[in-house]
């Protein structure tokens, strides 16, 4: 990483890196799961407890579905597994650094939903949820282009670069996440997957 022009900060440890993340002024944070003192997934759940919005993203030899979704569910920015090739974590991080809203952006709005890019926040049904940046920037394409069908691959080049060798798997886990935050139990469905195709985000009177 110091070879290709990042500063680099070590925690050999969960608690060096809580506290790490909290002192020093990063602009990503690379976490491994499987720490001593503390795991990963707590460190993180203290992260974003404490509403500190440093991008993350999760380094791990854990490649199951259920802990890559518990991951983002916890509020990763990203999930890489283990092993990997260097120029693969380097366009991971150029990806996430370069998501950052501008104090001057707009509210995106569809029906019900806002999203509000100075905050990573999304509103809807009288509630605010915090999104990651990799949830922020998937939901804002496809409200860009609501009522369309999103082609798989053009939501993996907005979030995570056309470099990069993100699956449509890796991409069905953050689309699921996202959902599960977008609709509540008797809220209507917005989010609308298309077999084959992509992704959707419409009425469903549209559909």
């Amino acid at each position: 990483m110091e070879s290709e022009g990042h500063s680099v900060l070590l925690a050999y440890d969960g608690e060096r890196a809580l506290q790490l993340a909290f002192t020093a002024e990063l602009d990503v944070i690379l976490l491994d799961l499987m720490l001593p003192r503390m795991d990963g997934l707590t460190v993180l759940r203290r992260l974003r407890s404490a509403r500190l919005n440093t991008p993350v993203i999760i380094v791990s030899a854990r490649d199951a579905g259920p802990d890559i979704v518990q991951g983002l569910d916890t509020g990763a920015d990203d999930y890489l597994t283990k092993p990997f090739e260097l120029d693969i974590l380097l366009a991971r991080v150029r990806a996430v650094s370069r998501r950052v809203p501008t104090s001057q952006a707009a509210d995106w709005v569809f029906r019900d939903l806002r999203l509000k890019p100075t905050t990573y926040q999304m509103q809807r049904g009288g509630r605010t949820v915090a999104l990651t940046r990799t949830e922020y920037v998937l939901l804002e394409t496809l409200i860009r282009r609501a009522g369309t069908v999103v082609p798989r691959q053009v939501l993996i080049d907005e979030g995570w670069g056309p470099e990069s060798d993100v699956s449509d798997a890796n991409l069905y886990f953050f689309v699921r996440a996202l959902r599960a935050k977008i609709t509540e139990p008797g809220e209507e469905e917005l989010l609308h997957t298309v077999r084959g195709v992509g992704y959707s985000i419409r009425s469903q009177d549209s559909c």
